[in-house]
């Protein structure tokens, strides 16, 4: 929610507007006064590592009454205002909206009572509203994700793991609880991002009379595979097909009494609501704010009130009233037993999620498994440097694989290990069940392409018969895709469905605007940053220039600018001039001498490792030392190895999870298909990704011909470039003079 602030007051002071806070929610409206603050540019410095609301929240039963109201909006008018901008939940955007269909009704009273002149009104007869969503429950329908929905999964999901090693020592079972009353989507997703053996959810509740039972017999398979240990995660309002709750001890006396398991409960409670905020929600607050502005300024009286979304990788904006009436049905169709409508009205992602967890969960269940003839041989190799969810991708494909009858194969160490150990190791459900939370790459992995030995490649392609091919990794993954492709002319080993599962830090993949690993790698950044922030900010009087890797992409930087407040960030794209240099000096002096040492936030350069042959950061912070004149001084900090991650973000553990299981359906449709058969069509060689509002599979062919910088080793298009954009407005960076 900080993040948020922080936007809307930066982003409307931009704009020419002046911003107020309005301090403990709607309460602050009604009490007017000292309540709501005018904001000034330096009132926000530092506030997107500060977890909570900086400005209070609280319910208002007065604000729920029409005298309540009526006051707001006389405190409003006093201090010329007529637009809000309202984060939080559909309680909060429903009152907004029902004060905006008020706003002329109220007005017109406080005239006739005297409270308030025809003068004070003037100009101000019509207030806008703009919704930004704020709940950890992630519970708003049309839009994918909520501002502190991330931050909160990664509690769970980071408790989650250290209850894992106490389970596998033990070999006990643990039932976490954790919340969502009315939404299942923590739940869900933490049962993804963790393996946990089983999941309860208010959207999809179990039978009445038979769940016990079925839980136990996915629990007994799973031991029975060897496995010391078991998770079940309840969400606080699971309820079985009959609304009966279920709850953690109703789960906890069915492991002990059915299956003698030593099981604990652990009920994580409000700690998932708490800590700094993920990288993931730092971006999302902070372009849902700046648009939210956006939305403010190009508002006119008949434009009905939006919310502020996103879909994908896109933010949008959707009719409020119609997503919270979408959000509020939900519940009403759980009460009223319509569960499919219930699921339904969750976004897409949702359900694909659910069935993902599936896919990934239930074993030897012969009723999901394809007909003999059908059952695929299907090849994972991961190329490229090691990235988060790496490892996610390949459990979530072999299991999908396992459940529905395929066989598996790990290609270890690449290219190289097959053309020269033959490296192919069929995976079992066992092997793979523990790598959802784990870093690196467990299967190896190196930056060698297949035309090492393209014979070499080809004849254990065709000696293990294989029938699909996913690759995961970053530009060589890519190019690997592309050699193999265009060598299906001589070898007919290739002239299977393959796919490329983009995986690296740089997120530099034609074809994808997210990569696995990019947001492992950016929450290590952020956590970095703030640590130097925090040195920064005690001198009261330094600037840290901090290099990021990204190679010739300045994605990495450009986004953990965003995340963590950067002054300025250099990328490959645009490169370092001596203006630039001394722009950014100037501002630098400016700032300095404005706050005085008075500010304890920390200052923060980026720069892109390929920004620049000549500017290196060394001699950036050489520079700006120089130039300095002893006002201020410069440090230079390089995260290095570090910014690869340690274990997973929940993000990289989801959607490796979620696109691992696309990219077996992908195989599995081109070789029901004339384009499978063939094995030629161009088609049933592409690169998943997610585009804009989409996921999508793109040829590799056109990819490699229409949308890449071979040199470079990037995309053409920088999808990006709105970021850059709104963090230079953020930071207050001047345009470069011409």
């Amino acid at each position: 929610m900080n993040g948020a602030v922080r936007a809307v007051v930066r982003a409307a002071i931009a704009k020419g507007c002046t911003p107020y806070a309005i301090y403990e929610g709607y309460q602050g409206l009604i009490e007017g006064g000292s309540m709501m603050k005018q904001m000034r540019w330096e009132d926000v410095r530092g506030w997107l590592s500060e977890g909570g609301t900086l400005i209070g929240t609280a319910r208002c039963a007065p604000f729920r009454e029409r005298w309540g109201r009526l006051t707001a909006a006389k405190n409003m008018i006093v201090n010329g205002i007529d637009a809000l901008i309202v984060c939080g939940g559909d309680g909060s955007l429903t009152g907004a909206d029902l004060f905006r269909s008020e706003w002329q009704g109220l007005l017109a009273e406080l005239v006739s009572t005297g409270e308030l002149t025809e003068e004070q009104v003037q100009g101000h007869e019509h207030l806008t509203i703009v919704g930004l969503v704020g709940s950890i429950d992630n519970d708003m329908s049309s839009t994918d994700a909520t501002i502190g929905a991330f931050s909160s999964l990664s509690r769970i999901c980071q408790s989650v793991d250290f209850i894992d090693a106490t389970a596998l020592s033990h070999s006990r079972a643990f039932v976490v609880e954790v919340m969502g009353r009315h939404c299942g989507w923590l739940a869900l997703m933490a049962g993804i991002a963790t393996g946990a053996d089983y999941v309860f959810i208010p959207e999809q509740p179990p039978n009445s009379k038979t769940w016990g039972d079925e839980m136990c017999a996915i629990v007994h398979a799973h031991r029975k595979k060897g496995k010391r240990k078991t998770i079940v995660i309840v969400a606080e309002g699971a309820i079985d097909d009959q609304l009966n709750p279920v709850t953690a001890e109703d789960v906890k006396l069915l492991l002990v009494n059915k299956l003698g398991l030593d099981t604990r409960i652990t009920t994580l409670g409000h700690v998932q609501r708490g800590g700094s905020a993920v990288a993931y929600d730092r971006m999302l607050s902070t372009l849902q704010g700046f648009d939210a502005v956006d939305a403010v300024l190009e508002s006119t009286p008949e434009t009905p009130s939006p919310m502020i979304g996103i879909t994908e990788n896109k933010i949008c904006r959707k009719p409020l009233v119609e997503s919270v009436a979408l959000t509020q049905s939900v519940a009403t169709a759980i009460k009223n037993k319509d569960f499919q409508k219930a699921m339904a009205l969750r976004d897409t992602e949702f359900e694909e999620y659910y069935r993902a967890f599936l896919a990934t969960t239930i074993i030897d269940d012969e009723s999901l498994k394809v007909p003999e003839e059908k059952r695929l041989k299907i090849a994972i190799v991961n190329i490229g440097a090691p990235a988060g969810g790496m490892n996610a991708a390949a459990r979530a494909a072999a299991c999908y694989c396992l459940s529905k009858g395929h066989t598996p194969y790990a290609i270890h160490n690449g290219f190289t290990g097959l053309s020269r150990h033959d490296s192919v190791r069929e995976l079992n459900w066992l092997d793979v069940d523990n790598w959802v939370i784990r870093g690196g790459s467990e299967i190896g992995t190196n930056r060698n392409l297949p035309d090492v030995d393209l014979g070499m490649v080809a004849y254990y392609f065709q000696k293990y018969s294989f029938d699909g091919l996913m690759i995961v990794g970053g530009f060589e993954a890519f190019i690997s895709l592309y050699q193999l492709e265009q060598a299906r002319v001589n070898y007919p080993a290739f002239r299977i469905p393959m796919v490329c599962l983009p995986a690296t830090i740089s997120n530099n993949v034609p074809g994808t605007e997210y990569s696995l690993g990019s947001d492992t790698c950016l929450n290590a950044l952020v956590d970095y940053c703030d640590v130097i922030k925090q040195s920064a900010s005690a001198t009261r009087r330094r600037v840290f220039v901090v290099e990021v890797q990204g190679g010739k992409s300045g994605y990495v930087a450009t986004y953990a600018g965003l995340c963590v407040g950067a002054l300025a960030v250099y990328t490959p794209e645009e490169g370092i001039s001596l203006r630039t240099l001394e722009n950014d000096i100037v501002h630098l002096r400016e700032s300095y001498a404005q706050d005085q040492g008075q500010n304890r936030a920390g200052k923060l350069i980026l720069r892109n490792e390929k920004a620049s042959k000549i500017f290196t950061t060394e001699l950036i912070g050489d520079i700006i030392r120089e130039e300095a004149k002893n006002r201020f001084d410069a440090r230079t900090a390089n995260p290095g190895h570090l910014q690869q991650g340690g274990i997973p973000s929940p993000m990289d553990r989801l959607r490796a999870t979620r696109l691992a299981v696309k990219c077996m359906q992908f195989i599995e449709h081109n070789q029901e298909t004339d384009i499978g058969k063939r094995g030629l069509a161009p088609e049933s060689a592409s690169v998943i990704g997610i585009l804009g509002a989409k996921v999508v599979f793109t040829g590799v062919k056109y990819l490699y011909d229409h949308e890449t910088e071979l040199q470079n080793r990037r995309p053409r298009k920088t999808f990006w470039t709105t970021m850059k954009t709104v963090s230079e407005t953020l930071s207050g960076r001047p345009p470069v003079s011409v």
